[in-house]
């Protein structure tokens, strides 16, 4: 399962979800369901959600590793 921190570093930057869709060509509700982990990003989207939030993408997204 992909993990990540884009609700914490968007608060960070003190973007609202919709500033955040805006500056990465997506909408307010796309922001919101990567931050609840219900959709992964596609490696452009990713690498734009970096460039805005400041962060190296290893730093924003991860995986989980699955317990077996």
């Amino acid at each position: 399962m992909l993990k990540n921190r884009v609700k914490e570093l968007r608060a960070r930057n003190n973007f609202t979800q919709s500033d955040l869709g805006k500056l990465v060509g997506v909408t307010r509700q796309t922001i919101a369901f990567i931050e609840k982990g219900e959709f992964s990003p596609s490696i452009t989207l990713a690498l734009k959600l970096s460039k805005e939030l400041k962060e190296p993408l290893e730093q924003i997204f991860w995986l989980e590793e699955e317990i077996r």
